[in-house]
């Protein structure tokens, strides 16, 4: 009996997932799952896990919502499509939240959902800008949607082994991202 490869994923919105294979986005802020006291990098290397959280429209500032509804069908109720990994650049500990205006061109939420969905909400966990270098899987995965799949919680393992494509920006554009990042809320 041989065993399944599995790959570690990051659930992520679904409309995020697709702004970073747009290019749109380079810089998630995570603050840990309900159940979970802190958000820890699991993994240097990881898939994205598409999620759809409440509404995202009010969330998303107006000229990424176009990738409202393309990311909508990522994640059902019976399936999963899995389309991207990342690598962790840099994890920046936010202890100037006060400066994360600085570092909006660098996602597609609003200032708004950033303070309430990241700041307020648990207000004594610090919040991690991570910056990724995101490559699109060579061909997308579309996976059942299992329990293991499911709670507030922000790694899950996939019973994948997935081959990427180039990743979309090079590792210097990256730096100069990871270092904006550090000097405005690091």
């Amino acid at each position: 009996m041989t065993a399944t490869p599995t790959s570690p994923a990051l659930k992520e919105w679904s409309a995020a997932i697709h702004a970073l294979l747009d290019g749109r986005q380079t810089v998630l802020l995570r603050k840990g799952g309900i159940h979970e006291k802190r958000f820890a990098v699991s993994a240097s290397r990881f898939l994205l896990f598409p999620t759809v959280a409440h509404s995202h429209a009010e969330r998303v500032r107006t000229e990424h919502r176009d990738l409202l509804e393309p990311a909508a069908v990522d994640s059902t109720d019976s399936a999963v499509t899995i389309r991207a990994g990342a690598a962790v650049v840099a994890a920046v500990e936010v202890n100037r939240p006060e400066n994360l205006e600085q570092v909006a061109p660098l996602h597609i939420w609003t200032d708004d959902s950033v303070r309430a969905d990241r700041l307020d909400f648990r207000p004594r966990h610090r919040l991690t800008a991570l910056v990724v270098q995101t490559s699109p899987l060579l061909t997308p995965l579309r996976l059942t949607r299992t329990p293991d799949y499911a709670g507030c919680t922000s790694w899950v393992e996939l019973p994948i082994d997935p081959v990427l494509d180039d990743p979309l920006h090079d590792d210097a554009t990256l730096e100069q991202i990871a270092d904006q990042v550090r000097s405005a809320v690091g």
